[in-house]
């Protein structure tokens, strides 16, 4: 039992470990993420997506960059082919040097030339088949927002260890050609941190030389305006470089494209297979020397007869080492039965054959040999000091260093299984805690959606269409939803005597529309909601009870009718929500919520609206 829970545990270390190496120069590949400061070296935000202009200025800028790719998230979209409709989620708009720097199968098309025109479209076998089914798919149309994208390929979905698995491939041409972007703003807009970028280096190229040059190629490309004079750029933002294989275990930015895991993670599970498996042997080793007077007179009769102490400690190690061949066999039988399992309870991908690779059977075949040696040793010692005139007249007595070296075996076991039992209480506390806690607004029987910028001019209509369902109560928008990271502020300011004083606090805004507070059940410390009877709302602001506390103010009731500017608006405070915990709780958050309706197409194309 303690070599399956080992088995099994390594097969996740090496699935967690596997990230991203399908690919043929994953060593080579680097990502480029930014940082931006709220002082010279006081890190506010870590981005691992960056502005587009920064892929080709970097290749520009850098000759032995020998490739970019740059990909931009387009979240769902609804392909349409005859009559069939469906969402794809995943989707993302991508390069003509995707293929190089990612490695997946094609299967039709050409992996060079497949994304190079605009509204040219790429999917995954399974997607391919859900539209076309035995049909070739190559230069058919796919409908998408009133566009028809051309099918030029199809290609193996990622496997399971990729930081990224996007179903739709959309040429990134086709940003150019759009009202949305241009190709003006592709290589302008500075602000917009939602691409993606990769970088291939020659192999076994030293980044250290490219990394110490990115202060200087910020300050020489980028500037902000009113930014003040003794600033320059690389204090106020920073570019950094992350390997790829880096990507799933030891980056936890504020946007990873999917979630990743934790390289902690896996240290602490290591140490879990290594406890597990000390405890196994520390019970080989006891229950072999409280069996010892059973074997007494075999060993008597063995040393009468001739044999030495090392021929004696010999066979009881060849046994040790026997037994642990026999339950590594019956460990691998059950590890086999044991992984479909749990993968359904864990939602992992964990394979079978991650174990049988050449670089990870030969330590697993010579496990038996370790393990048998270090659990055998012990016992074998002991028994083969046995005098054999007093074994055969049945007079065994253990001396008080066995005693003792087995209280301090009995002792080290006892003790790792309680911390075992403790953490693992810990944890799950931790969990009903988690599930249990009041987060200030209702969690359950809310459902999200991703909010399409095509359907702003019908959403009143949308709305009304859904509130006739008897089972929808309530209905809302806001740019970023309740589990999400607080990404987006702008300066405030606030209106006393007359005068405009500057706030210092880190003041975050979601954009909402009239129901947001409603639909999610929160509750108002003072003032109202916004209403959509008052058309000046559009211009007003609700902030929560930690942005009173940090304005100074020392009730809700004293910030209402407060006059504030907050980016290029200027409103009145007209509410104070009550806090509720919108990102994790160790995150502390100061926000303040606006309305607006005229503005939501920006919001909405940055796929921040649900």
């Amino acid at each position: 039992m303690g070599l399956t829970c080992c088995l099994l545990i390594l097969a996740y270390i090496i699935n967690e470990r596997s990230y991203d190496k399908f690919n043929k120069n994953a060593k080579d590949i680097y990502r480029v993420t930014r940082v931006f400061y709220t002082a010279p070296g006081v890190e506010n935000l870590h981005l691992s997506a960056v502005a587009p202009p920064f892929g080709p200025l970097l290749q520009n800028a850098f000759p032995d960059i020998k490739k970019i790719t740059r990909i931009y998230p387009a979240g769902t979209l609804a392909l349409k082919y005859q009559e069939k409709l469906f969402n794809e989620k995943n989707s993302v708009f991508a390069d003509e040097n995707f293929f190089t720097l990612f490695n997946v199968p094609i299967i039709k098309g050409d992996s060079k030339n497949a994304l190079l025109d605009p509204y040219s479209i790429m999917l995954t076998e399974e997607v391919a088949r859900r539209y076309f089914g035995d049909e070739n798919p190559i230069n058919k149309s796919v409908l998408i927002d009133k566009h028809n994208y051309k099918v030029t390929g199809v290609y193996k979905a990622f496997p399971a260890n990729s930081h990224i698995h996007p179903q739709v491939l959309l040429s990134f041409n086709t940003l150019k050609d759009t009202a949305i972007y241009g190709e003006k703003q592709l290589q302008t807009n500075y602000g917009n941190n939602a691409f993606y970028t990769y970088l291939l280096f020659p192999k076994d190229y030293n980044v250290e030389h490219i990394k110490a040059q990115l202060p200087d190629f910020l300050d020489k490309y980028v500037h902000f305006p009113g930014m003040p004079g003794n600033l320059k750029t690389h204090q106020v933002t920073s570019l950094q470089l992350q390997k790829l294989t880096d990507i799933h275990l030891r980056s936890h930015l504020d946007d990873e494209v999917e979630e990743n895991g934790d390289i902690k993670r896996v240290m602490i599970f290591s140490a879990i297979a290594l406890f597990i498996l000390l405890i196994a042997c520390i019970n080989y080793m006891n229950l072999s020397t409280a069996r010892s007077a059973l074997r007494a007179k075999e060993i008597g009769i063995r040393k009468v007869i001739g044999a030495q102490r090392k021929e004696i400690i010999g066979q009881f190690l060849s046994e040790s080492v026997l037994i642990t061949w026999m339950a590594l066999i019956l460990a691998g039988i059950l590890t086999l039965i044991f992984i479909p399992f749990i993968n359904t309870l864990s939602g992992q991908f964990l394979s079978f054959s991650s174990l049988v690779h050449w670089d990870i059977l030969l330590p697993i075949l010579a496990l038996p040999f370790v393990i048998g040696l270090i659990s055998g040793i012990y016992p074998a010692i002991f028994m083969s000091s046995f005098l054999p005139v007093k074994v055969l007249k049945g007079i065994i007595k253990v001396g008080q260093d066995s005693i003792s070296f087995r209280k301090i075996l009995v002792v080290v076991q006892f003790s790792i299984s309680i911390i075992l039992i403790i953490a693992t209480t810990v944890v799950f506390q931790q969990l009903q805690y988690i599930q249990k806690m009041a987060l200030g607004f209702n969690k359950d029987h809310i459902i999200t959606m991703d909010y399409p910028y095509s359907l702003n001019r019908q959403y009143d209509a949308f709305k009304e269409d859904l509130k006739r369902n008897a089972a929808i109560k309530e209905l809302g928008i806001s740019s970023r939803i309740p589990s999400g990271r607080l990404l987006d502020d702008q300066n405030a300011k606030i209106i006393e005597g007359g005068s405009l004083q500057a706030i210092k606090i880190d003041l975050k805004y979601i954009t909402t529309d009239f129901s947001f507070i409603p639909t999610y059940g929160m509750q108002m410390a003072a003032g109202r909601n916004f209403s959509k009877a008052i058309a000046t709302d559009t211009n007003n602001f609700i902030i929560n009870e930690e942005a009173v506390k940090e304005f100074g103010w020392k009730t809700a009731e004293n910030a209402l009718a407060k006059d504030m500017v907050y980016g290029n608006v200027k409103g009145k405070i007209i509410g104070v929500v009550k806090d509720f915990h919108f990102e994790s709780k160790n995150h502390p958050a100061i926000i303040q919520l606006t309305v607006t309706q005229w503005l939501l197409w920006q919001a909405i194309d940055k796929g921040r609206w649900q």
